[in-house]
């Protein structure tokens, strides 16, 4: 007899053994190891109260900015009264140079002889606001007139003196000769003006103050070249006769459209006849080879134009028959009739303007332009002359006609 059989459970089945762990899917082969999850934050560093969408604007200091940041970041010069002297006068002759450096130059712009300087020009530049060359002015002085005739004498000097040929591209000898009489005559030349005032005995000694101004406003006799330091000095030579009340408010447009138009038909000529050397010209960088301030005071003209926008200056039916009437339509025939090649390669910097969209934007970047590219730099402003009527460095509180 069998013993009896305990009842025992059933025999488990034997569970298939899983595959090792891979990285790799047995069906697809695709990775199956998912890149870890970034560690939760500390209490040592909590989480931001908000997250910005962007990273926050951060402002460079002045010394990591570009030039062409600095002057678009500059403020607008504004105009100034320019405060006029009265006798007995007392003039130093002759004016000096005072600039040497760029601590020097900071001191002439930090004081309010520059500010009051710049002032004029801007003062220049709104007077033809929304005006043409053939516009009639307010008045006309007989100092104006008398101005406009000096330089029409110096335009007769130069049909008197022919160019001699010679091989060199730039800087005719001739011009030494016609710049020899200009000096030589300037102080007849002066006398046309002052005679004219009332008191003329009083303005006798300025002539020895105002000259040198004038005769370094056509171009320097041994180098036979012109730039944008010897138009600074026919704009100080004005800003001279302003400060003696020789030129006034009234007579600020006539300066401009007459006076200031005249000198630059003088120099065209000069520029064409003798062929002078630009001074320091910035090349195709810079608006024109030789002057400035013809581009301020023209977009001042140009301003609120109904038709004529900056693009316009890419029009050549615009340009032939408007550029007598406006000083910045000139500038731009006159620099496409001696420069050959397209616009944009020899003249970037005007072509580039011609895209701001109007000519008020022009007029103040221009102005701003001039403070930093012509009135900031060394090697124009250590030319500069300084005296009685343009004091050089004098605190604010010991000049308080200068203040605005």
């Amino acid at each position: 007899m069998e013993p009896d059989k305990q009842d025992s459970p059933p025999p488990e089945e034997s569970q298939p053994t899983p595959p090792p762990a891979t990285n790799c899917c047995i069906n697809c082969g695709g990775p199956t190891v998912f890149p870890p999850e970034p560690p939760s934050r500390s209490d040592i560093s909590p989480p931001p109260a908000y997250r910005p969408i962007r990273s926050p604007a951060v402002n460079l200091p002045p010394n990591h900015l570009t030039p062409q940041q600095s002057i678009i970041l500059a403020p607008i010069p504004k105009s100034q009264k320019v405060p006029v002297l009265s006798p007995p006068f007392s003039f130093q002759s002759p004016p000096a140079k005072r600039i040497h450096s760029p601590d020097d130059l900071r001191r002439f712009h930090d004081s309010p002889t520059a500010v009051n300087f710049l002032g004029f020009v801007v003062a220049l530049s709104d007077s033809v606001c929304g005006q043409k060359v053939s516009d009639p002015c307010p008045t006309v002085s007989p100092t104006v007139s008398a101005l406009v005739s000096v330089l029409q004498t110096l335009i007769q000097f130069v049909d008197d003196i022919p160019p001699v040929g010679q091989s060199s591209r730039y800087g005719n000898l001739s011009y030494r000769i016609w710049h020899s009489r200009m000096v030589q005559n300037a102080e007849t030349l002066m006398h046309r003006f002052i005679t004219l005032q009332d008191d003329e005995d009083a303005y006798w000694p300025a002539a020895a103050e105002i000259i040198p101004y004038f005769t370094d406003s056509f171009g320097n006799e041994s180098r036979i070249d012109y730039g944008t330091g010897h138009e600074t000095n026919f704009a100080a030579w004005l800003y001279c006769l302003a400060r003696l009340g020789l030129i006034k408010e009234e007579d600020y447009q006539a300066v401009v459209t007459k006076v200031f138009v005249k000198y630059l038909d003088l120099m065209r000529k000069l520029q064409l006849v003798y062929c002078l050397e630009p001074a320091g010209s910035h090349g195709v960088w810079g608006l024109d080879d030789y002057h400035f301030l013809p581009f301020v005071f023209g977009s001042s003209q140009l301003i609120d134009h109904k038709y004529m926008k900056p693009k316009s200056i890419h029009n050549e039916d615009i340009l032939e028959s408007f550029s007598n009437e406006y000083l910045y339509l000139s500038c731009v025939a006159f620099v496409k009739k001696v420069k050959k090649g397209p616009f944009a390669e020899h003249s970037p910097m005007l072509s580039d303007i011609s895209g701001v969209p109007n000519w008020n934007k022009v007029n103040t970047g221009l102005l701003k332009m001039y403070k930093a590219e012509v009135l900031g730099k060394v090697p124009i402003m250590q030319h500069f002359l300084f005296g009685s009527l343009i004091p050089c460095f004098i605190p604010t509180s010991m000049l308080p006609d200068f203040k605005s």
